[in-house]
């Protein structure tokens, strides 16, 4: 074996660019670990209904559950024994495992995510889950690197599995076999209703995505201002504009939320702070609220997680840190409202939640994505890039199905505004 390949196993039908991937290569013997991770995987197995199945015609769970086959289970236990959950993306982005039902073996691993590692060692977890690293942090340089990580991989990647809205954050559906496009614009719409965008208001975006938000916001007549920190996003977005006849109405910016100056009758901001990270929670809800013009909305849609949960993984680094969303942690509603009423002279008016929609929205993306992969190929994304990018979703999916994320639509308000 040459030292920069990896030889394909039964679910990675190419090798492996360890140049790339450097991760991926044969993990180093743990046989204690390993043993152990063998052992955690048989309680997981009883306890979830999964059905385990190794290589070696072994099996753990019962038969009629959503199966999870190990082709190479010394590399499976010995990863998940040595990295933990990094360890169990590593070993499927690297083929060592796979699902016919990825999701619902996700979903069931979700449901039960509490009670999957026994109590005595959770007490341990600060010992052995790496933490956040600090070149990660989103001071100013740092959510410059981390966002171009992720939403600077190429507009074209990104167009292979939205829709034609591009549109990168949950829809809302009425019913689930509607256009994603139909169900984009309604939920951009019910928060530009929400925040009472119309005719000649000036609206605030932090968090450009591609631009639909801004588009809308200008067919009503608005004056919008968005910031982005991706170069490839603005770029896009500008072309946008100009195609549809509005560049004299919105303004797209390259800037960090903190820099922003003036007052604005709306402010809205779409799945972003989650990418701001916990630190940084005052200082963005602070922005916001210095922004917010007298009498006006702020609109919030984020992914909330349970506040137990939030406070049990802060700090923590983990796969989608490493893989996809580094620097970025999902808040919950509590901590929300405790940042605001110890930051902000703003408070919580109105909530709306829609995470059957988000599961919808996953599962519309997933599909998309990989009917699309001759085309993501012909972008320069290898295999284990879309092995990994098909996990990403997959576990988001299953996030939402089992309940342990929710999203939501939050509007705030200065009391004193009446």
């Amino acid at each position: 074996m040459s030292t920069d390949l990896l030889a394909a196993t039964a679910g990675q039908s190419s090798p492996i660019d360890l140049c790339r991937w450097p991760a991926l290569g044969r993990p180093k013997p743990a046989p204690g670990r390993a043993a152990a991770a063998r052992a955690l995987m048989q309680r997981i197995a009883g306890r979830t209904g999964i059905h385990i199945r190794l290589a070696d015609s072994c099996s753990f769970g019962p038969a009629t559950g959503p199966a999870l086959d190990i082709a190479d289970p010394w590399a499976f236990f010995t990863r998940l024994g040595r990295d933990g959950k990094i360890g169990f993306g590593e070993s499927y982005m690297a083929g060592e495992w796979d699902s016919p039902e990825l999701v619902a073996v996700l979903e069931a691993l979700a449901r039960h995510l509490d009670t999957l590692v026994p109590p005595l060692l959770q007490g341990f977890r600060r010992l052995y889950e790496p933490r956040q690293p600090a070149a990660e942090d989103n001071d100013q340089a740092g959510a410059r690197r981390n966002i171009a990580r992720h939403y600077d991989l190429s507009n074209e990647l990104f167009a292979a599995f939205l829709d034609q809205t591009m549109t990168y954050s949950s829809a809302l559906f009425s019913e689930g076999r509607e256009p994603l496009e139909q169900a984009q614009c309604r939920k951009i719409d019910r928060l530009l209703d929400a925040t009472g965008v119309g005719d000649r208001s000036r609206v605030l975006e932090i968090g450009t995505g591609w631009g639909e938000l801004a588009l809308r916001a200008a067919r009503r007549g608005a004056h919008v201002t968005t910031v982005t920190l991706s170069v490839e996003q603005a770029a896009l977005v500008r072309r946008r504009i100009a195609a549809a006849g509005l560049s004299g109405q919105v303004d797209v910016r390259v800037e960090d939320y903190r820099d922003v100056t003036g007052r604005y009758d709306a402010v809205v901001s779409v799945e972003m702070i989650e990418a701001v990270g916990i630190r940084w929670w005052p200082t963005y809800l602070t922005a916001i609220d210095q922004r917010l013009a007298v009498g006006g909305r702020v609109g919030l849609q984020t992914i909330l997680m349970g506040h137990d949960r939030l406070l049990a993984t802060q700090g923590s680094w983990t796969w989608i840190h490493k893989y996809i969303f580094p620097g970025g942690i999902i808040p919950s509603e509590q901590a929300i409202n405790e940042a605001l009423g110890a930051h902000t002279s703003l408070a919580l008016t109105d909530r709306f939640t829609f995470a059957d929609s988000y599961a919808i929205t996953l599962q519309r993306w997933r599909e998309r994505f990989n009917e699309n992969a001759k085309l993501v190929d012909r972008q320069g994304f290898d295999q284990t890039f879309r092995r990994m990018w098909n996990f990403y979703l997959a576990y988001s999916e299953a996030g939402f199905r089992s309940g342990y994320l929710d999203v939501a639509q939050l509007i705030l308000r200065r009391p004193d505004d009446g």
